[in-house]
């Protein structure tokens, strides 16, 4: 064997000789979207001591390259999800119950930047964000609207949160409970991953060792009362959008997600009871194999780590399930229909890598809020690529390929270098307080901006083939101010109108229970259900937890 490799190599450094003699390449950097060098040709010379059992295995097999079901999309097709929340709770349920009528298979909340940050529609901070970037959600009774008519029972839904996350989930569980729904019927997930949030997304409330105590209080809470809900959606997708390579991007969110694992067993908690709710949310970007190859060495490390490293014996603790989204900082203002193709291709790069779930970005949200007629154009190319290309019909078909299995070998060892690092600085957290994702995203994203500037990277439409009609022709959704005054005034009823001794009661409970041990997610219920409103909850903690300031580096 060993000699067969040495030929083949031997051939190929000849062959790659005469061809070159002969004719040149054009005159660019070929690089993947990451600025990685790409191979000319990719032969088993690169694979020497690849092991096809213990690196590849068969579909739905240790240690998942290939994915995580046998028989893949024939078994079940990739659940079809498109974010939506707009405007008020109103605006937001017309546009699901739209959606669960063009056939999307499940719900996905955006929220406005106020509750992402976790302050009400009222707050002074708030005055001019209110539904602008997602559907304003300030209490309960915002939320009962958003699923009015919509039972709990028979959708899954994705809600996009992380700071103020176990607030917002106690909002979700006291809506079923008003429509009479067990928690153990209630699916969907989460995002609720802080760890990013400081690493790039910058939406966090709490310093991270209180936040990571939240989020263990809720994977004990919903590992006991909620066992089909994913408690946390571990996202490389912002670490991606805010400039990162595919490889940060693999190797930051799994060890965000190895964080969260360490946090829930120094609880006590039994790795095989609550990892099997974890999930994944990745980037789907350009760079068509680059991504492919990415999702399958995320299965693999995740397998291995989860095995090997945590001891974790159940099966279903070692499979990696994951959301993608196609990469919002690819979409461009200019030619926005040109978005429609990038978003097309993303989309099968993922589906080609194994997603369990989609969405597809819609060709006008670099401009807005995607309008009715994009969002249906988006949520058609999912079922165009479902039902028309016979991508689903067979399980990783590019499995095998010397490039693919190449790049998912490089993209591994990148990611473990990189674990290697993190560890040497003591762990996520304390990376994280030394600014070292930050550094290393920024780099990368000022080595990709320079390749634009420098016109050695192609961007369709921005530095070249530019059209000379700048005029912007496609109807973008638009706001209004109204939305802002209406939540406020709800907000003004809803705080006349409550029970006030309760609210008060409940939120001098929640503060006891947070200088304790005690997990806090019944608590928030409560509160939940007393009507109190997303800033007190939060208010209340900040005054036990106080608040993170990022430090600064230059």
């Amino acid at each position: 064997m060993f000699a067969e490799m040495e030929k083949l190599r031997k051939a190929k450094q000849e062959w790659l000789k005469a061809k070159q003699e002969k004719s040149k390449d054009i005159d660019i950097k070929y690089v993947t979207v990451s600025s990685e060098p790409v191979e000319l040709l990719a032969t088993p010379a690169e694979l020497q001591d690849f092991d096809y059992f213990k690196d590849l295995n068969l579909p739905g097999e240790f240690p998942y390259t290939r994915g995580i079901h046998h028989n893949m999309y024939r078994g079940k097709m990739w659940t079809m999800r498109q974010f939506a929340g707009f405007g008020t709770p109103r605006d937001t349920n017309q546009r699901f119950k739209y959606l669960l009528k063009q056939g999307q298979t499940g719900l996905s909340v955006a929220f406005d930047l106020p509750a992402l940050m976790g302050r009400d529609a009222d707050d002074p901070l708030s005055e001019g964000e209110v539904g602008k970037c997602g559907v304003s959600v300030s209490s309960l009774a915002d939320m009962e609207v958003v699923f009015e008519g919509i039972p709990l029972d028979k959708v899954s839904t994705s809600m996009t949160i992380n700071g103020p996350a176990v607030m917002v989930l106690a909002f979700y569980l006291a809506v079923a409970e008003k429509q009479g729904v067990p928690f153990e019927m209630i699916r969907g997930t989460l995002q609720n991953d802080i760890l990013k949030e400081y690493i790039a997304q910058k939406e966090w409330i709490y310093p991270p060792r209180p936040s990571m105590r939240l989020i263990v209080d809720m994977i004990e809470y919903c590992t006991e009362h909620v066992p089909q809900w994913n408690t946390i959606s571990i996202s490389g997708y912002h670490i991606r959008e805010a400039g990162s390579t595919a490889i940060q991007e693999l190797a930051f969110t799994l060890a965000d997600g190895f964080a969260y694992v360490e946090a829930a067993m120094e609880r006590g908690l039994d790795i095989d009871k609550f990892a099997p709710r974890l999930s994944f949310f990745f980037n789907s970007h350009n760079d068509f194999f680059e991504e492919i190859a990415k999702f399958r060495a995320a299965r693999r490390i995740w397998a291995r780590k989860m095995r090997y490293t945590y001891g974790a014996k159940n099966p279903r603790s070692w499979l990696l399930r994951f959301h993608t989204q196609t990469a919002g900082c690819s979409l461009t203002a200019q030619q926005p229909e040109n978005n429609i193709i990038r978003v097309a291709y993303q989309a099968l790069a993922g589906v080609l890598g194994g997603t369990q779930s989609l969405h597809t970005n819609s060709m006008d949200e670099t401009l807005a809020l995607p309008s009715e007629k994009a969002v249906k154009i988006s949520l058609r190319t999912q079922q165009i690529l479902a039902h028309e290309t016979g991508v689903s019909y067979t399980v990783d078909p590019l499995g095998g390929s010397y490039y693919v299995e190449m790049m998912t070998n490089q993209l591994e060892k990148g990611a473990e270098e990189y674990f290697e690092k993190i560890e040497k600085l003591g762990g996520v957290i304390p990376a994280i307080e030394k600014s070292f994702f930050q550094q290393e995203i920024a780099r990368a994203a000022y080595v990709y901006q320079q390749e634009i500037d420098n016109k050695e990277r192609i961007i369709v439409g921005v530095n070249d083939y530019v059209d000379s009609n700048k005029k912007i022709e496609i109807p973008i959704l638009l706001i209004p101010e109204e939305v802002e005054k209406q939540q406020i005034s709800n907000l003004g009823k809803l705080r006349k109108n409550r029970n006030q001794k309760q609210v008060q009661e409940n939120l001098a409970e929640l503060k006891a229970a947070a200088q304790t041990d005690t997990n806090l997610m019944p608590l928030l219920i409560n509160c939940a259900k007393s009507y109190c409103t997303l800033g007190e909850m939060v208010n209340t903690l900040k005054g036990v937890f106080g608040e993170y300031d990022e430090p600064k580096f230059f």
